[in-house]
């Protein structure tokens, strides 16, 4: 699944291309290592990245778990 999708219109061209975005897990794992960066814990950066994927990996089990309301 891709995090901020959007519509392309070339300047030039006028042609219009979808620009699929980052995939949502990475970016939840930026947004998890935001906080664990901030969180004032003292770590190694292989820890951080390790953490911040295992978090977001949770992130999607979870949105797979929880039906849409």
């Amino acid at each position: 699944m891709k995090a901020y999708p959007f519509l392309h219109k070339n300047p030039t061209s006028g042609q219009t291309t979808i620009e699929e975005g980052m995939e949502l897990r990475d970016w939840f794992a930026g947004q998890a290592l935001e906080g664990l960066l901030a969180s004032e814990v003292i770590d190694t950066m292989d820890s951080f990245a390790i953490r911040s994927y295992l978090l977001a990996d949770l992130m999607m089990k979870q949105r797979k778990e929880v039906p849409n309301e």
